[in-house]
């Protein structure tokens, strides 16, 4: 039974003047990202597939240095579209994150609608599962998309009711075969 995990990025160094997608890990991302090496279900996987955003493809890079891959980057798996409010800080992000999940059909301060961006990273996933030749494969992406993956996978409506823990660094596992979830969000490093 082929596994799929999808992985988010764990903390980053957030700053102000440097768009989102620039952002990469911060010290205790990175630390995270080192401590999932020694997780049991790392060994198994065999093809490591990234959204081009800095913070995932550094994340990325960790596991297949460790598993001897390579990193596949995909473009339509990044986060869903904020450029248009940019940076936010925290308090008005989450209430804007609130609003987005809440109203999937609307676009929210000019982001990207949450059912756009949930048919986007499943037509990702899809397109990558398609062409698999077996073994366990490591999506890295973000929570927001790794949500709304999450929701589709489970038949559910959108709705933040399934977000991933704060702060990411988190993972969810399904049987690549029968698209069903194993299990929901768990830490990387086992915390």
């Amino acid at each position: 039974m082929p596994i799929a995990y999808y992985i988010t990025h764990p903390q980053v160094q957030i700053d102000a003047n440097v768009p989102v997608p620039e952002w990469g890990l911060s010290e205790i991302g990175r630390a995270r990202a080192l401590a999932m090496l020694e997780q049991p279900w790392v060994g198994s996987i065999r093809r490591v597939v990234s959204s081009a955003e800095r913070k995932a493809i550094e994340t990325a890079e960790i596991l297949a240095r460790q598993l001897g891959l390579t990193v596949e980057v995909r473009e339509r798996m990044h986060e869903n579209d904020r450029s248009a409010t940019g940076f936010l800080p925290p308090p008005e992000f989450e209430a804007v994150a609130d609003r987005f999940f809440a109203n999937p059909h609307k676009s929210i301060r000019g982001w990207e609608r949450a059912i756009d961006a949930q048919q986007r990273i499943v037509s990702e996933v899809e397109a990558v599962l398609d062409a698999a030749v077996g073994g366990d494969i490591a999506f890295v992406g973000h929570g927001g998309v790794g949500t709304l993956l999450l929701l589709s996978l489970s038949n559910r409506q959108i709705s933040r009711e399934a977000d991933q823990p704060a702060g990411g660094g988190n993972y969810f596992a399904y049987d690549i075969g029968a698209r069903s979830i194993l299990h929901g969000w768990r830490p990387i490093d086992g915390r």
